[in-house]
């Protein structure tokens, strides 16, 4: 043969070769064979059992959201007085810690040169007064002219015709008659500048009073007055506000307070919301409070709406600026449900928490597969405001393997987070 030396070698070999790989991959095969069903059945012995798992069971919150916040009191109204009238301080009546009424004199001050100008701005009034007079009366007598020119046209005009007068007499009669009708409505017009005269003089007397009132200094509202920056005799100034003011006025007997209330309770803040404050200077003593307004509208930067409570303080046992602490219970808008934070699931299908039910086939539990939707997270725990109603008995730690209707016993119970 071909290929062949004298004793026939090396077609043997290759034949060997040939059989030896055909025998391994039978058994290669055959092994797969058996052992596939072999390994297969623990693993389906294993989990044709309930799956052993952590529990906690699912608690409603209260209808309301206790916030608790400090801050510092502010007074309701603050007054920082400045003079409107130039001279000087020629009487003070208060001083500070003086408690005052609205509308009570706190300043006066002396400005001759304003009176000056107001009494010479009423002088040109009654000037302009007479002059509107004397227009009047230019008026009515250039009213007569234009008559008696008029009359005269008329006569001359039938004279003409008739021959007894002349044409030129005539003409002259007629622009007789327009002459005094140009004159009548020039002391019309007269008339109509004397009165803007008057009327703006008078803006002036106006103007000059309105300043001539700010020499008395005088209360806004009622308050105590915290500063005072001037003493009789002292210069000042009208229309400035950049150095110090006269005095400084605030209202105490209501105080307020700027809360940030959180997202998560936001929808829950109404006017009228009672709160509590309590201040460590006054112990074992609550202050009531009430939710006046907000601002309607979030932050942006921290998602906080901006609420502000009036504290009644009638005897003004609380101060401006003290550091208090205010209590709400804001009330939910709906229920929600509290479970810890490791019974959340999340995947493909979104927001979900495993709940053991009882079995419809006998004893034993099921896992059903809830979804949910969380209103706020905090380290240990989930407050979902849809999904669940409170008492249902959630899986903690779901292992990835879990699916819905899987059976399941529970390990032991745990308390949900707070």
């Amino acid at each position: 043969m071909a290929g062949e030396d004298g004793s026939g070698r090396p077609a043997l070999r290759g034949v060997s070769w040939l059989v030896v790989l055909t025998l391994a991959g039978v058994g290669v095969v055959g092994y797969r064979a058996w052992s596939e069903p072999s390994r297969a059945a623990p693993i389906a012995a294993a989990r044709s059992g309930p799956v052993v798992v952590r529990v906690a069971t699912a608690r409603r919150l209260g209808d309301t959201i206790d916030l608790s916040q400090t801050g510092t009191t502010q007074a309701f109204d603050t007054a920082s007085l400045y003079p409107r009238a130039t001279g000087y301080i020629a009487e003070r009546r208060i001083d500070i810690g003086s408690r005052v009424k609205k509308e009570d004199l706190l300043f006066r001050i002396s400005a001759p040169d304003l009176d000056q100008q107001l009494a010479q701005a009423q002088s040109q009034v009654v000037q302009l007064r007479a002059a509107l007079a004397q227009s009047k009366a230019m008026v009515d007598q250039a009213e007569a002219n234009r008559h008696l020119a008029d009359v005269t046209n008329k006569r001359t005009s039938t004279l003409a015709g008739t021959g007894i007068a002349t044409a030129q007499n005539a003409d002259t009669a007629q622009a007789g008659v327009l002459t005094q009708a140009a004159n009548l409505a020039s002391a019309k017009a007269a008339v109509k500048v004397a009165e803007a005269n008057i009327a703006a003089q008078e803006a002036q007397v106006a103007r000059l009073t309105v300043l001539t009132g700010f020499e008395e200094i005088r209360a806004p509202f009622d308050g105590v007055v915290t500063t005072r920056n001037t003493d009789i005799g002292d210069a000042v100034t009208a229309d400035t506000n950049t150095g110090l003011p006269l005095a400084t006025l605030v209202r105490d007997d209501v105080l307020r307070m700027a809360v940030n209330v959180p997202l998560y309770a936001a929808d829950g803040v109404r006017d009228g919301l009672p709160a509590r404050i309590t201040v460590a200077q006054v112990p074992g003593k609550v202050f009531p409070g009430t939710v006046s307004r907000s601002s309607a509208a979030l932050l942006y930067a921290s998602r906080t709406l901006v609420t502000q409570v009036d504290i009644p303080n009638p005897t003004h046992e609380l101060q401006p600026g003290l550091y208090i602490t205010l209590s709400l219970a804001i009330p939910r808008p709906a229920p929600v449900v509290s479970v810890p934070t490791d019974a959340l699931i999340f995947d493909q299908a979104g927001t979900r928490v495993a709940v053991l039910e009882p079995s419809g086939a006998g004893e034993g539990s099921v896992v059903r597969m809830r979804p949910v939707t969380i209103e706020r997270q905090t380290d240990t725990t989930l407050d979902l405001r849809a999904g669940l109603t409170g008492g249902e008995t959630v899986v903690i730690g779901p292992p990835a393997s879990l699916r819905d209707g899987d059976a399941a016993t529970p390990r032991k119970e745990a308390k949900a987070g707070t």
